[in-house]
């Protein structure tokens, strides 16, 4: 962990994809929405906030997209640098509250739920400000996050119970939440059984911790970093936001 930054995943840099990564659909549909919104910005290059192993960087790269990231893992980054097109992508490591990446950019953006891994409200305050003077008058910011009452009540794999996640190796992962309401913090608590040695079966645990926040507190936090809401949706596919969703994407820009 980065103390009061997001997680390192370092022990898990070279299974990260397999383990943790969302599916090829959903990063397909993410790098297009992203793709969609940098040309809706104008010129520039776009930067992600905790870049990782690429997952997103290179699909969207692939359209076309100039994209630079910021991470505070080497181990992670080095992932990125060893698939095509990975050593063409300029990288800052760094927390990605702070780190000086260069700009300005017509995009700033961090998926994944990556934002909610930001521990504390005054951190996530900073991550706002930091991408808001980063970002070119009329560029825009990006994050997506869990609605919290859909999380309370287990839309997003039960507090009490839990959630057999896929994978693209073959391994089983389990996914377990606790939350605690009144730090409006949950915990995801991951077991893997993964292939080990002559047959045997390995198991690794880890847990991530997350802050979550309503839209409406990230609304309040983009208006104190001087972005206000463009758009939000309840998926990376563009489709309506409603009362009934579990998830959303947020869209903040930048006044010219």
């Amino acid at each position: 962990m980065n103390g009061s930054g997001p997680p390192d995943y370092t022990a898990f840099a070279t299974c990260y994809d397999s383990w943790f990564a969302p599916s090829d659909r959903v990063t397909e549909d993410t790098a297009g929405a992203l793709a969609g919104l940098a040309k809706s910005a104008g010129p520039g290059p776009v930067l992600e906030l905790g870049i990782g192993t690429g997952r997103v960087a290179l699909p969207l790269a692939a359209r076309g997209v100039e994209v630079h990231g910021v991470d505070i893992s080497p181990a992670m980054v080095e992932q990125l640098r060893a698939k095509p097109g990975g050593r063409d992508i300029p990288v800052t490591l760094g927390d990605f509250r702070t780190a000086d990446a260069r700009g300005p950019y017509a995009l700033v953006y961090v998926v994944n739920g990556a934002f909610a891994e930001l521990p504390t409200q005054d951190a996530q305050v900073d991550c706002f400000a930091h991408a808001a003077r980063l970002l070119r008058p009329g560029g825009l910011f990006v994050l997506d996050a869990h609605v919290p009452e859909a999380l309370a009540s287990g839309a997003h794999g039960a507090p009490a119970g839990g959630q057999v996640l896929s994978t693209r190796g073959g391994e089983t992962v389990l996914r377990f939440r606790d939350m605690d309401r009144a730090e409006q913090r949950y915990r995801s608590h991951y077991i893997v059984l993964a292939s080990g040695v002559a047959g045997s079966v390995e198991m690794h645990r880890t847990t991530v911790s997350f802050r979550y926040a309503a839209a409406s507190e990230l609304d309040l936090m983009a208006r104190l970093a001087g972005l206000r809401p463009r758009e939000r949706w309840a998926d990376w596919t563009g489709a309506p936001f409603t009362s009934a969703s579990t998830f959303h994407v947020s869209v903040y820009e930048r006044p010219a």
